[in-house]
């Protein structure tokens, strides 16, 4: 039989955590994630459904935590969820069970690789990177934002961290990316 291991978007078997000045990027393999998508007409069998397990389904361009579940508006009717990996590998199945025929829900976990970014103020080094104004939009904002011609999801948790989404497959581009403006700015 195959001995295989499980290795993070950067290819390790240990999240990666790199340091640039005051910055910290910590590479995150332990969040399960799944697309949620309220079917035609039934989005308010989504809002009671979700409700009854604990799942936030926050307004445009926000963020939301719950006790289990936290989430992101992506596009009108259609959220990312995020869950701890440990007790929620299957969250596609988990969700489904959950919402019923409410909505249409799909794995994204290994289609992302998440980045925790934390530094005294990130306002510099996001300035370099995409259009966001980072100093302007309020903790909970989440927004899809280019960076080096990725499309990458931004959410804002304070003045000084934040988590970015990027594809998988250019996990070590996107990294790339940040060590070299962090250096620019640091």
């Amino acid at each position: 039989m195959a001995n295989l291991h499980a290795l993070t978007a950067l290819g390790a078997r240990e999240a990666a955590v790199i340091t640039v000045g005051p910055l910290t990027i910590t590479e995150r393999f332990d969040v399960a994630l799944a697309s949620v998508a309220a079917r035609r007409g039934r989005m308010a069998d989504l809002v009671k459904a979700a409700k009854a397990c604990g799942l936030p389904l926050p307004d445009p361009a926000r963020h939301q935590s719950a006790e289990i579940y936290a989430a992101f508006w992506t596009a009108p009717e259609m959220w990312l969820v995020e869950a701890p990996f440990a007790s929620h590998e299957l969250i596609e199945a988990m969700l489904k069970a959950a919402l019923g025929v409410a909505a249409s829900v799909t794995e994204q976990t290994d289609a992302w690789v998440a980045f925790d970014l934390a530094a005294p103020d990130l306002s510099p080094l996001l300035a370099r990177l995409c259009n966001v104004d980072f100093p302007a939009v309020p903790a909970g904002h989440a927004t899809r934002t280019m960076i080096e011609h990725l499309g990458c999801y931004l959410i804002k948790h304070g003045a000084g961290s934040a988590r970015l989404y990027g594809p998988r497959s250019s996990a070590k581009s996107l990294l790339h990316a940040l060590e070299v403006a962090a250096a620019s700015v640091w």
